[in-house]
């Protein structure tokens, strides 16, 4: 048997853990920053924030619709998120796992993202490790801009 293919992708965020936790589990944030492209428009994100829920969100993109579907395996408000993962044509028996875990810093969070990935899957390692990079810039724009006017 091969090594699944582990992929880490980190960022330091200015907000509080809880803050950066709820994000993912918010479906009016979450569409804001998972799985969105500059030139894509969001059409779903529905999150069902408990273990064994479920996650879809579709964005339209110039290519076609993109459906990514989550399955929330663990939830431990703020420090650890983990759930399969599958972005479609996939089916189900081609998800793969991300774990979230989340730290508290004296600048606000840092944020560590791993994603397990089949080895069948490694002709798309780069692009899926530049695709969680921008998800999680996305995110530290998104919370930074809500946090501007809590201040």
């Amino acid at each position: 048997m091969t090594d699944p293919i582990i992929l880490t992708v980190s960022r330091d965020i200015a907000a509080p853990p809880e803050q950066v936790f709820d994000a993912w589990l918010d479906p009016a944030v979450a569409r804001r920053f998972l799985f969105a492209t500059p030139d894509g428009e969001m059409l779903t994100c529905e999150i069902d924030a408990r273990i064994g829920g479920r996650g879809l969100i579709v964005e339209r993109r110039p290519s076609g619709d993109a459906r990514h579907r989550l399955l929330f395996e663990e939830i431990d408000r703020p420090r650890r998120l983990v759930f399969l993962f599958a972005a479609d044509p996939a089916e189900e028996g081609q998800w793969t796992r991300v774990t979230i875990e989340i730290a508290a810093t004296a600048a606000g969070a840092r944020l560590i993202l791993t994603h397990e990935m089949d080895p069948a899957w490694a002709a798309y390692e780069d692009q899926t490790r530049h695709g969680w990079t921008m998800i999680l810039d996305t995110l530290s724009d998104t919370i930074g801009s809500d946090t501007i006017g809590d201040k």
